[in-house]
Order: C-alpha cells, then sequence, then structure tokens
C-alpha cells in the first residue's frame, strides 16, 4: 500500500490541525560542512577537543604526513565517523607539527586514536585496524546506533494517542495521518486512524479501510485489536435497547442472555467496568451458560481494552479470584 493509495489520506479534510514532519538535515550532510570531521592545533585543542567532549565523544586522530598505515586508516575512520550520524566528532592532529598533545599522553606509535569523553581521555587503539573493528569501537564510546527517524514516528503516536484520549479526535488523526505518509503501512498509525473514525461515527469509512489492508497487516494485534472493536460495535447495534434489558434484569436476574448482550453494549458505551461486571456475575452464577459465553466475551473484550488498560487489570483480578476462589 503506497502513499498514493493510502486510504485514510484525506478522510477527515481540513478538519485536521496536528501536524507533524519527519526527517531534518542528516547529520552526514553536517560533517560535509565540517562540523564532524576537523583539523586542530595545540592552542586549539582544548576547545576541539577538551570542550567538545563534554556534548559528544570525540576521537582524536595522532597522524605525520610520512605515515603509511595514517594514509590507510584515514578515508576509512573518516567514512565510518560520517556514517555514524554525529553520535562521535573525529578531531585531527598532525604531531610533526604539534607534537606536544602526543607526547603529554606518552602516543609512541602512529596511527594513534584516542576517544575523549567529558574532557578526558576513556579508550583508544593504535594501528589502520579494519573498518568493522572501528565500528565497534565507536559503539562502545558512544553506545549503539539509534534509529531516530523509528523514534520520531514512536514520539508522535503518543502524542496521537494522548490527543484521542484527551477527546481530541480530530487532531489525533491529524498526526496519525502525518505518520501514514511517511509509512503508509504502519499498523499502529492504521488502527489509530481507523479508531478516530470510529469516535467520529465513520463506521462505513472505518471498515472499508480496514478491507484493504494487505493480508499480513491484517495479523498484526494493532489491527486485530481495532478489527474486532468495529466488530464489538456493529453487533451492539442490533442487540436492542439496553433500558428494556435493565427492566428485564430488574424482573429476572437471572436472564443471562439479556444481562450478556447488555454488557456487550455497556462496553461500546465506554463503560468498561460496568460491562465486566455483567459478565462476571453471569459467571458466578451459571459458568455453563452457552458454552462460558461470558468468559470467552471477557477475554475478547480484553484484547480490544489492552493488556495494560485499568479496565482490563481490574477486570483480569476478578476473573482470577472467581476461578480459583
Amino acid at each position: 500500500m503506497g502513499g498514493s493509495d493510502n486510504p485514510y489520506a484525506g478522510s477527515f479534510g481540513n478538519q485536521m490541525t496536528a501536524s507533524a514532519s519527519f526527517g531534518g538535515q542528516p547529520a552526514a550532510d553536517a560533517a560535509a560542512a565540517g562540523d564532524l570531521i576537523k583539523e586542530t592545533t595545540t592552542a586549539s585543542f582544548a576547545r576541539d577537543v577538551l570542550e567538545a567532549s563534554r556534548q559528544q565523544p570525540v576521537l582524536v586522530d595522532f597522524w605525520a604526513p610520512w605515515c603509511g598505515p595514517c594514509k590507510q586508516l584515514t578515508p576509512i575512520i573518516e567514512k565510518v565517523v560520517k556514517e555514524a550520524a554525529g553520535r562521535v566528532k573525529l578531531v585531527k592532529m598532525n604531531i610533526d607539527d604539534h607534537p606536544s598533545i602526543a607526547g603529554q599522553l606518552g602516543i609512541q606509535s602512529i596511527p594513534a586514536v584516542i576517544a575523549f569523553v567529558g574532557g578526558r581521555p576513556v579508550d583508544g587503539f593504535m594501528g589502520a585496524i579494519p573498518e568493522s573493528q572501528i565500528k565497534q569501537f565507536i559503539d562502545r564510546i558512544a553506545g549503539p546506533p539509534v534509529d531516530d527517524a523509528k523514534a520520531e514516528v514512536e514520539a508522535v503516536l503518543a502524542d496521537a494517542k494522548a490527543l484521542f484520549e484527551a477527546g481530541d479526535v480530530q487532531n489525533a488523526a491529524g498526526l496519525y495521518g502525518a505518520v501514514l505518509q511517511a509509512e503508509p503501512e504502519n499498523a499502529d498509525a492504521i488502527a489509530g486512524m481507523v479508531e478516530c473514525m470510529i469516535a467520529l461515527g465513520q463506521l462505513a469509512e472505518a471498515r472499508q479501510a480496514l478491507s484493504q489492508l494487505p493480508e499480513e497487516l491484517g495479523k498484526t494485534a494493532a489491527i486485530g485489536a481495532i478489527s474486532k472493536k468495529l466488530d464489538q460495535i456493529e453487533e451492539a447495534r442490533k442487540l436492542g435497547d439496553p433500558v428494556q434489558l435493565e427492566h428485564q434484569l430488574a424482573v429476572n436476574p437471572d436472564d443471562h442472555a439479556a444481562r450478556l448482550k447488555l454488557a456487550k453494549i455497556r462496553n461500546v458505551e465506554g463503560d468498561r467496568a460496568g460491562a465486566a461486571d455483567h459478565l462476571l456475575l453471569i459467571m458466578k452464577r451459571d459458568r455453563s451458560f452457552e458454552d462460558d459465553a461470558a468468559r470467552r466475551e471477557l477475554l475478547s473484550f480484553f484484547e480490544v481494552w489492552g493488556p495494560k488498560d485499568p479496565a482490563t487489570i481490574a477486570a483480569r483480578r476478578k476473573l482470577s479470584a472467581l476461578l480459583f476462589s
């Protein structure tokens, strides 16, 4: 499903006001501008290395023009530093022109690379080592690489969820739509957008959107849960008047069929605790009713609510107490 055939694009038209953009100027571009790789001198060493290393790790490459292994190392370490995308800086020092710093550090052989963190040397290596070992060295100093784009998408999804839970459905939809522009098959964003459609009463559009998904996406937990939620809403619409069902239960508290229907209705109304209590009461009075239908329905609720939802946690405790008492 590409961006051009994204079924969610424009679903809310101009009603959406929230937006998000992904990806800024790559850090590798900064390297081309000299921000990540530079030459230093004895006079500028404190600024270029000691002070800079308080912000991010700095690798100092001690070299000389006559050094053959230095010439082998230079293109490799510069390539790896650029690929590290800002996790480290590389500062090069010609020891023929500026021998004092290398002497203070006790460097007797070049090439030598010393890593500075927090204004202090913390690790290093000597010789023209392979690219893979340089990458391992940087990972050890700066930590493993972080997928910034993934982290950014996750942050936008979290913001969208918070907006939705606060009742700002339109802006939540805007953020979900922004994610889908960048990642058209992001299951969490699709599920969030469909949930926004449901909240706005666009049930037919929600069903159509789900029907257009590739089979593999339909198998994800997020899509499975929102699909089941839509099923529950559509079923509840056919179960009758909740006031009438309440009346039937007042006359006959053991009318489990009426109670099961009322539980399904209360669930889609948002009364999760009430829905769970109705099902638990059926289980307490008649576990065999419709082949343990109440327990099966409660588990279906949990799937839609999610394992961390307070209603799920509370109902699970009551369920365990009922089953193992």
